[in-house]
Protein backbone atom coordinates (compact mmCIF):
# COMPACT_ATOMS: atom_id res chain seq x y z
CA UNK A 1 0.00 0.00 0.00
CA UNK A 2 1.44 3.40 -1.05
CA UNK A 3 1.54 6.64 0.90
CA UNK A 4 -1.41 8.23 -0.90
CA UNK A 5 -3.71 5.32 -0.05
CA UNK A 6 -2.68 5.48 3.61
CA UNK A 7 -3.45 9.20 3.65
CA UNK A 8 -6.83 8.59 2.02
CA UNK A 9 -7.75 5.90 4.54
CA UNK A 10 -6.80 8.14 7.44
CA UNK A 11 -8.86 10.99 5.98
CA UNK A 12 -11.85 8.69 5.49
CA UNK A 13 -11.51 7.54 9.10
CA UNK A 14 -11.47 11.17 10.24
CA UNK A 15 -14.60 12.00 8.24
CA UNK A 16 -16.44 8.99 9.62
CA UNK A 17 -15.68 9.97 13.19
CA UNK A 18 -16.71 13.61 12.64
CA UNK A 19 -20.11 14.32 14.19
CA UNK A 20 -21.67 16.49 11.50
CA UNK A 21 -24.68 17.84 13.48
CA UNK A 22 -22.51 18.62 16.52
CA UNK A 23 -19.84 20.30 14.39
CA UNK A 24 -22.37 22.36 12.42
CA UNK A 25 -24.05 23.69 15.56
CA UNK A 26 -20.68 24.47 17.15
CA UNK A 27 -19.61 26.47 14.06
CA UNK A 28 -22.82 28.54 14.17
CA UNK A 29 -22.29 29.21 17.89
CA UNK A 30 -18.63 30.12 17.31
CA UNK A 31 -19.47 32.70 14.63
CA UNK A 32 -22.35 34.16 16.64
CA UNK A 33 -20.34 34.35 19.87
CA UNK A 34 -17.34 35.97 18.18
CA UNK A 35 -19.26 38.62 16.24
CA UNK A 36 -21.82 39.34 18.97
CA UNK A 37 -19.27 39.85 21.72
CA UNK A 38 -17.01 41.91 19.47
CA UNK A 39 -20.04 44.15 18.99
CA UNK A 40 -20.30 44.60 22.77
CA UNK A 41 -16.62 45.61 22.93
CA UNK A 42 -16.99 48.00 19.99
CA UNK A 43 -20.03 49.60 21.62
CA UNK A 44 -18.12 50.37 24.82
CA UNK A 45 -15.06 51.63 22.93
CA UNK A 46 -17.07 53.97 20.70
CA UNK A 47 -19.60 55.32 23.20
CA UNK A 48 -18.28 57.35 26.13
CA UNK A 49 -21.43 56.95 28.19
CA UNK A 50 -20.94 53.18 28.15
CA UNK A 51 -17.44 53.42 29.62
CA UNK A 52 -18.43 52.62 33.20
CA UNK A 53 -16.91 50.29 35.76
CA UNK A 54 -19.70 47.73 35.41
CA UNK A 55 -19.38 47.77 31.63
CA UNK A 56 -15.61 47.25 31.85
CA UNK A 57 -16.37 43.97 33.62
CA UNK A 58 -18.93 43.18 30.91
CA UNK A 59 -16.22 43.79 28.30
CA UNK A 60 -13.94 41.38 30.18
CA UNK A 61 -16.75 38.81 30.03
CA UNK A 62 -17.25 39.54 26.32
CA UNK A 63 -13.53 39.11 25.61
CA UNK A 64 -13.64 35.70 27.24
CA UNK A 65 -16.67 34.84 25.08
CA UNK A 66 -14.88 36.08 21.95
CA UNK A 67 -12.04 33.70 22.77
CA UNK A 68 -14.57 30.90 23.30
CA UNK A 69 -15.94 31.46 19.80
CA UNK A 70 -12.62 32.05 18.06
CA UNK A 71 -10.37 29.61 19.96
CA UNK A 72 -12.15 27.30 22.39
CA UNK A 73 -14.90 25.98 20.11
CA UNK A 74 -12.49 25.16 17.23
CA UNK A 75 -10.34 23.34 19.80
CA UNK A 76 -13.42 21.48 21.06
CA UNK A 77 -14.30 20.40 17.52
CA UNK A 78 -10.78 19.12 16.91
CA UNK A 79 -10.59 17.23 20.22
CA UNK A 80 -14.04 15.72 19.59
CA UNK A 81 -12.46 13.76 16.74
CA UNK A 82 -9.29 13.01 18.67
CA UNK A 83 -7.02 15.66 17.16
CA UNK A 84 -4.17 16.37 17.49
CA UNK A 85 -2.74 12.84 17.30
CA UNK A 86 0.43 11.87 19.15
CA UNK A 87 0.97 15.35 20.62
CA UNK A 88 0.11 15.26 24.31
CA UNK A 89 1.47 18.74 25.08
CA UNK A 90 -0.58 20.46 22.38
CA UNK A 91 -3.62 18.36 23.26
CA UNK A 92 -3.37 19.30 26.95
CA UNK A 93 -2.92 22.98 26.08
CA UNK A 94 -6.01 23.00 23.86
CA UNK A 95 -8.15 21.34 26.52
CA UNK A 96 -6.77 23.64 29.22
CA UNK A 97 -7.74 26.71 27.20
CA UNK A 98 -11.35 25.52 27.26
CA UNK A 99 -11.24 25.42 31.05
CA UNK A 100 -9.33 28.70 31.44
CA UNK A 101 -11.88 30.71 29.45
CA UNK A 102 -14.74 29.28 31.49
CA UNK A 103 -12.98 30.28 34.71
CA UNK A 104 -12.51 33.79 33.34
CA UNK A 105 -16.22 34.08 32.55
CA UNK A 106 -17.19 32.96 36.03
CA UNK A 107 -14.78 35.35 37.73
CA UNK A 108 -16.04 38.22 35.55
CA UNK A 109 -19.58 37.49 36.74
CA UNK A 110 -18.37 37.50 40.36
CA UNK A 111 -16.66 40.85 39.76
CA UNK A 112 -19.87 42.31 38.33
CA UNK A 113 -21.83 41.10 41.37
CA UNK A 114 -19.30 42.67 43.77
CA UNK A 115 -19.38 45.92 41.77
CA UNK A 116 -23.18 46.14 42.06
CA UNK A 117 -22.99 45.22 45.76
CA UNK A 118 -20.69 48.17 46.47
CA UNK A 119 -22.75 50.52 44.27
CA UNK A 120 -25.97 49.80 46.13
CA UNK A 121 -24.84 49.17 49.70
CA UNK A 122 -22.06 51.77 49.79
CA UNK A 123 -22.98 54.36 47.11
CA UNK A 124 -21.16 57.27 48.76
CA UNK A 125 -17.79 55.50 48.53
CA UNK A 126 -18.45 53.68 45.26
CA UNK A 127 -16.50 56.07 43.01
CA UNK A 128 -13.53 56.14 45.37
CA UNK A 129 -13.44 52.33 45.64
CA UNK A 130 -14.25 51.28 42.08
CA UNK A 131 -11.88 53.59 40.23
CA UNK A 132 -10.81 52.69 36.67
CA UNK A 133 -7.39 51.74 38.04
CA UNK A 134 -8.83 49.38 40.65
CA UNK A 135 -11.22 47.98 38.06
CA UNK A 136 -8.42 47.08 35.66
CA UNK A 137 -6.44 45.54 38.52
CA UNK A 138 -9.46 43.35 39.37
CA UNK A 139 -9.83 42.31 35.74
CA UNK A 140 -6.12 41.52 35.47
CA UNK A 141 -6.24 39.47 38.67
CA UNK A 142 -9.28 37.50 37.50
CA UNK A 143 -7.62 36.64 34.18
CA UNK A 144 -4.37 35.72 35.94
CA UNK A 145 -6.21 33.47 38.38
CA UNK A 146 -8.11 31.90 35.47
CA UNK A 147 -4.85 31.24 33.64
CA UNK A 148 -3.25 29.58 36.67
CA UNK A 149 -6.33 27.49 37.45
CA UNK A 150 -7.09 26.56 33.85
CA UNK A 151 -3.53 25.71 32.86
CA UNK A 152 -2.86 23.31 35.77
CA UNK A 153 -3.19 20.33 33.39
CA UNK A 154 -0.39 21.81 31.26
CA UNK A 155 1.73 22.02 34.41
CA UNK A 156 1.35 18.29 34.98
CA UNK A 157 -2.13 17.60 36.43
CA UNK A 158 -3.30 15.35 33.61
CA UNK A 159 -3.52 11.69 32.70
CA UNK A 160 -1.43 9.71 30.26
CA UNK A 161 -3.87 8.70 27.52
CA UNK A 162 -4.11 5.04 26.57
CA UNK A 163 -4.52 5.94 22.89
CA UNK A 164 -2.85 8.39 20.50
CA UNK A 165 -6.07 10.41 20.22
CA UNK A 166 -6.73 13.68 22.08
CA UNK A 167 -9.93 13.05 24.03
CA UNK A 168 -10.98 15.14 27.04
CA UNK A 169 -11.82 12.28 29.44
CA UNK A 170 -8.65 10.40 28.54
CA UNK A 171 -6.29 13.36 29.02
CA UNK A 172 -7.81 15.63 31.68
CA UNK A 173 -7.94 14.15 35.19
CA UNK A 174 -11.59 14.10 36.25
CA UNK A 175 -10.53 14.62 39.87
CA UNK A 176 -9.17 17.99 38.75
CA UNK A 177 -12.33 18.75 36.77
CA UNK A 178 -14.75 18.00 39.62
CA UNK A 179 -12.80 19.05 42.71
CA UNK A 180 -11.05 22.10 41.28
CA UNK A 181 -12.95 23.24 38.19
CA UNK A 182 -16.49 22.42 39.34
CA UNK A 183 -16.33 22.93 43.11
CA UNK A 184 -13.81 25.77 43.56
CA UNK A 185 -14.55 27.73 40.37
CA UNK A 186 -18.25 26.97 39.84
CA UNK A 187 -20.08 25.97 43.01
CA UNK A 188 -18.34 28.35 45.44
CA UNK A 189 -18.58 31.42 43.15
CA UNK A 190 -22.19 30.54 42.41
CA UNK A 191 -23.08 30.43 46.11
CA UNK A 192 -21.23 33.72 46.63
CA UNK A 193 -23.13 35.43 43.81
CA UNK A 194 -26.49 34.15 45.04
CA UNK A 195 -25.77 35.56 48.50
CA UNK A 196 -24.57 38.87 47.03
CA UNK A 197 -27.62 39.35 44.81
CA UNK A 198 -29.94 38.30 47.64
CA UNK A 199 -28.38 41.02 49.80
CA UNK A 200 -28.63 43.52 46.93
CA UNK A 201 -32.33 42.89 46.34
CA UNK A 202 -33.03 42.97 50.07
CA UNK A 203 -31.30 46.35 50.43
CA UNK A 204 -33.02 47.82 47.37
CA UNK A 205 -36.41 46.69 48.65
CA UNK A 206 -35.67 48.32 52.01
CA UNK A 207 -34.61 51.56 50.34
CA UNK A 208 -37.76 51.64 48.23
CA UNK A 209 -39.93 51.21 51.32
CA UNK A 210 -38.10 54.02 53.13
CA UNK A 211 -38.28 56.31 50.11
CA UNK A 212 -41.99 55.61 49.62
CA UNK A 213 -42.68 57.03 53.09
CA UNK A 214 -40.73 60.20 52.29
CA UNK A 215 -41.92 60.80 48.74
CA UNK A 216 -44.94 62.86 49.83
CA UNK A 217 -42.85 64.98 52.22
CA UNK A 218 -39.80 65.67 50.11
CA UNK A 219 -39.77 66.32 46.37
CA UNK A 220 -36.17 65.03 46.13
CA UNK A 221 -37.35 61.67 47.44
CA UNK A 222 -39.09 61.07 44.13
CA UNK A 223 -35.79 61.35 42.26
CA UNK A 224 -34.18 59.01 44.75
CA UNK A 225 -36.96 56.47 44.23
CA UNK A 226 -36.41 56.63 40.47
CA UNK A 227 -32.69 56.08 40.99
CA UNK A 228 -33.33 53.09 43.25
CA UNK A 229 -35.71 51.52 40.76
CA UNK A 230 -33.05 51.97 38.08
CA UNK A 231 -30.51 50.18 40.29
CA UNK A 232 -32.82 47.20 40.84
CA UNK A 233 -33.45 47.03 37.09
CA UNK A 234 -29.70 46.95 36.52
CA UNK A 235 -29.16 44.28 39.19
CA UNK A 236 -32.00 42.19 37.74
CA UNK A 237 -30.52 42.39 34.24
CA UNK A 238 -27.07 41.36 35.46
CA UNK A 239 -28.49 38.57 37.63
CA UNK A 240 -30.23 37.25 34.50
CA UNK A 241 -26.80 36.88 32.88
CA UNK A 242 -25.64 34.90 35.94
CA UNK A 243 -28.76 32.71 35.86
CA UNK A 244 -28.27 32.00 32.17
CA UNK A 245 -24.63 31.08 32.78
CA UNK A 246 -25.62 28.58 35.48
CA UNK A 247 -28.42 27.16 33.36
CA UNK A 248 -26.04 26.55 30.45
CA UNK A 249 -23.12 25.13 32.46
CA UNK A 250 -24.79 23.13 35.24
CA UNK A 251 -25.69 20.08 33.06
CA UNK A 252 -22.07 19.59 31.98
CA UNK A 253 -20.77 19.90 35.55
CA UNK A 254 -23.33 17.35 36.73
CA UNK A 255 -22.28 14.93 34.00
CA UNK A 256 -18.61 15.38 34.87
CA UNK A 257 -19.42 14.50 38.47
CA UNK A 258 -21.31 11.39 37.31
CA UNK A 259 -18.34 10.31 35.17
CA UNK A 260 -16.07 10.52 38.21
CA UNK A 261 -18.29 9.20 41.02
CA UNK A 262 -20.69 6.87 39.22
CA UNK A 263 -18.62 4.49 37.12
CA UNK A 264 -21.55 2.17 36.26
CA UNK A 265 -23.58 5.14 35.04
CA UNK A 266 -23.86 5.42 31.27
CA UNK A 267 -24.18 8.87 29.71
CA UNK A 268 -25.32 8.71 26.08
CA UNK A 269 -22.90 10.55 23.77
CA UNK A 270 -25.74 12.66 22.35
CA UNK A 271 -26.57 13.85 25.87
CA UNK A 272 -22.95 14.78 26.54
CA UNK A 273 -22.69 16.60 23.19
CA UNK A 274 -25.87 18.51 24.02
CA UNK A 275 -24.44 19.62 27.37
CA UNK A 276 -21.21 20.77 25.67
CA UNK A 277 -23.15 22.69 23.03
CA UNK A 278 -25.30 24.31 25.74
CA UNK A 279 -22.21 25.45 27.66
CA UNK A 280 -20.74 27.02 24.53
CA UNK A 281 -24.08 28.58 23.55
CA UNK A 282 -23.90 30.71 26.68
CA UNK A 283 -21.15 32.76 25.03
CA UNK A 284 -23.43 33.53 22.08
CA UNK A 285 -26.42 34.41 24.26
CA UNK A 286 -24.76 37.10 26.39
CA UNK A 287 -24.72 39.80 23.63
CA UNK A 288 -28.37 39.01 22.85
CA UNK A 289 -29.20 39.41 26.53
CA UNK A 290 -27.34 42.74 26.65
CA UNK A 291 -29.34 44.00 23.69
CA UNK A 292 -32.63 42.79 25.16
CA UNK A 293 -32.21 43.84 28.79
CA UNK A 294 -29.96 46.92 28.59
CA UNK A 295 -31.43 49.77 26.57
CA UNK A 296 -28.16 51.69 26.27
CA UNK A 297 -26.47 48.70 24.59
CA UNK A 298 -29.51 48.11 22.41
CA UNK A 299 -29.44 51.71 21.18
CA UNK A 300 -25.72 51.53 20.51
CA UNK A 301 -26.05 48.26 18.59
CA UNK A 302 -28.69 49.88 16.39
CA UNK A 303 -26.42 52.90 15.91
CA UNK A 304 -23.50 50.67 14.88
CA UNK A 305 -25.61 48.79 12.34
CA UNK A 306 -27.14 52.01 11.00
CA UNK A 307 -23.72 53.76 10.96
CA UNK A 308 -24.97 56.51 13.28
CA UNK A 309 -22.86 58.31 15.90
CA UNK A 310 -24.45 57.57 19.26
CA UNK A 311 -21.82 59.37 21.38
CA UNK A 312 -22.78 62.14 23.73
CA UNK A 313 -20.92 65.36 24.26
CA UNK A 314 -18.36 65.36 27.10
CA UNK A 315 -20.25 68.11 28.91
CA UNK A 316 -23.41 66.02 28.96
CA UNK A 317 -21.70 62.81 30.10
CA UNK A 318 -22.44 63.33 33.79
CA UNK A 319 -26.12 63.91 33.08
CA UNK A 320 -26.38 60.62 31.20
CA UNK A 321 -24.17 58.56 33.50
CA UNK A 322 -27.01 57.42 35.73
CA UNK A 323 -29.12 56.35 32.74
CA UNK A 324 -26.73 53.86 31.17
CA UNK A 325 -28.82 50.84 32.11
CA UNK A 326 -32.32 52.21 31.48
Amino acid sequence: MNTSSITTNRTDDLILTLNAPYTSIEIVIAVTATLGNLLVCVAVIQDRKLRTVTNYFLVSLSLADVCVGAIAIPCAILTSIGLPHNNLKLCTLMLSILIMLTLSSMLSLVSIAVDRYIAILNPLRYKSIMTPRNTFICILCSWSLSAVGGLLPVMGWHKSPSTHRCLFTQVIDMNYVVSFFTFIFFVLPLISMLLIYARIFSEVRRQIQVTAKLVTKDSSAGKKETSIKREIKTATSLFTIVFLFVLCWAPLHVMNALILFCLPCYIPPILLDTAIILSHANSALNPILCAYKLKSFRNKFIAVFCHRNNNIKPGAQAAHHSNIFT
